[in-house]
């Protein structure tokens, strides 16, 4: 009981890591469930054909917001200066400034867009979904305090509300229309409510515009490889539908993008608990400085990657069988999608924990260099494998690619005393039995991807 009321109540680093974690955990596991809830209602009422065309406008925003990044969050979470009001006033005036901008250039792309994916709804709909670009600009630095501080309770609830709403207006529209507008009505309702409670409940000064030159310099130094980074990373987390967005229809893209929400679940849980709450964590205790610092990490490594490998087991056995559940027969290919997803996610399991060391260092250049080697890689055995044996091909190319990257992992991690040789071999063997198995249960699953196959 005693060690309850400390992690509910203790200030200490480990007491305020466990409740962001398991707050982190709760308000991603709710914010899943209510997609899914979200997915199953909506599939019913549209048509596979919506959930391709959104995914395309997804992917053109994630590529706007990537190629802009200054790593604000970031510079606020490391900085030494990120509790003063100066210092967050003008990170929030590079935010604001960045968001208007992003907003006018949805609206100038939009018509490309549709032409080149020949898609003529994105011309209509890019400009309206492009909005929330500059709602997210307004976003308070309140909120990337509650994260430097490891307070996340009110961030979570509100999230979740903004979301539940969300998904409301999207289902009274897809109800009312049929129409993909459903989709983007739920998209600009959440993040707009995100903006107004973020404003009203969040504890801290508002923010107003101003520029002071000592705090812009630390931030666009700090920033310019965070830049960099997110352009990189931007082909990481989109370039399956860069590539598969261009040569599938729009139906199959639907189905191909319900068995990525499916499959994406743990790995980008295990992101998002590592973006919350490494960098705090390797900036109060570097592994550098000793050996009790290395050994408590090596302990949440080892929890964290099981909680994640527990996770991607049960993805990658059952997700056949899910989407049978979960969806009627015009998604039944995605089972193959959500298996071998799940198997190529591995490699980035294993190597989850280490870039943030980096980043709470500092030394956003060599996080810069690894994302970089990672795209480079991610997107040569994507399309060689596309042009060689179609969908299958690439996705099985993008888990050899994130393999053989992991050298990279390495001398980043050891450069900052934070590589773990026995995390990664207890993971790296688990994950090829885990493989082995999931390709002896769904062999038949994965080989009837081929219908969705490139032309």
């Amino acid at each position: 009981m005693s060690r309850l009321r400390q992690v509910r109540s203790g200030n200490s680093l480990a007491a305020r890591a466990l409740r962001s974690g398991g707050l982190t955990i709760l308000g991603y596991g709710g914010s899943q469930a209510l997609r899914l809830a979200s997915n199953l209602i909506l599939t019913r009422l549209l048509f596979p054909e919506a959930f391709g065309l959104m995914s395309l406008v997804w992917v053109f925003l994630q590529g706007l917001n990537n190629l802009s990044d200054m790593g604000v969050s970031q510079s606020i979470l490391q900085s030494k200066r990120g509790e003063e009001q100066d210092f967050l006033n003008t990170a929030w005036t590079i935010q604001v400034i960045r968001g208007a901008l992003l907003m006018v250039l949805t609206c100038a792309l939009a018509a490309p867009a549709a032409a080149f994916y020949d898609a003529p709804d994105l011309a209509q709909i890019l400009p309206v979904v492009g909005v929330t670009l500059l709602v997210m600009g307004l976003f308070p630095t309140k909120h990337d305090l509650a994260n430097r501080h490891l307070a996340l309770g009110w961030v979570t609830m509100i999230d979740l509300i903004a979301q539940s709403i969300g998904l409301f207006v999207g289902v009274l529209v897809a109800w009312t229309t049929g129409s993909v507008w459903a989709l983007v009505a739920n998209a600009v309702t959440a993040v707009m409510l995100q903006l107004l409670l973020y404003q009203l409940f969040l504890p801290g000064a508002s923010n107003r515009l101003r520029w002071e030159g000592t705090a812009a310099r630390e931030l666009i130094h700090f920033g310019k490889w965070i830049f960099l980074s997110t352009a990189a990373g931007f082909l990481l987390s989109q370039g399956d539908k860069i590539v598969l967005g261009k040569h599938l229809s729009l139906g199959a893209l639907g189905v191909y993008n319900i068995g990525y929400f499916l499959a994406s679940f743990p790995l980008l849980l295990g992101g998002m608990m590592v973006r919350r709450l490494l960098i705090p964590i390797y900036r109060e205790k570097p592994p550098g400085e000793s050996e009790a610092h290395r050994a408590a990490l090596h302990k949440m490594r080892l929890l964290l990657s099981a909680g994640l490998f527990v996770l991607l087991s049960g993805t990658a056995l059952l997700g056949v069988w899910l989407v049978e559940i979960l969806y009627d027969p015009r998604y039944a290919l995605a089972g193959g999608v959500v298996v071998l997803l799940a198997l190529m996610q591995i490699p980035q399991m294993v190597a989850i924990t280490y870039d943030q060391a980096a980043l709470a260092a500092g030394d956003s250049r060599g996080f810069f260099i690894l994302t970089t080697i990672r795209a480079a890689l991610m997107m040569g055995g994507l399309i060689w494998g596309a042009m060689q044996f179609g969908l299958i091909g690439a996705l099985v190319g993008q888990g050899i690619a994130m393999g053989l990257a992991y050298p990279a992992v390495v001398w980043l991690a050891r450069r900052h005393a934070a590589w773990d040789a026995r995390h990664d071999a207890i993971f790296w063997l688990a994950g090829l039995m885990l493989a082995g198995l999931a390709f002896w249960l769904h062999f038949d699953a994965i080989e009837r991807l081929s219908a969705l196959n490139l032309p």
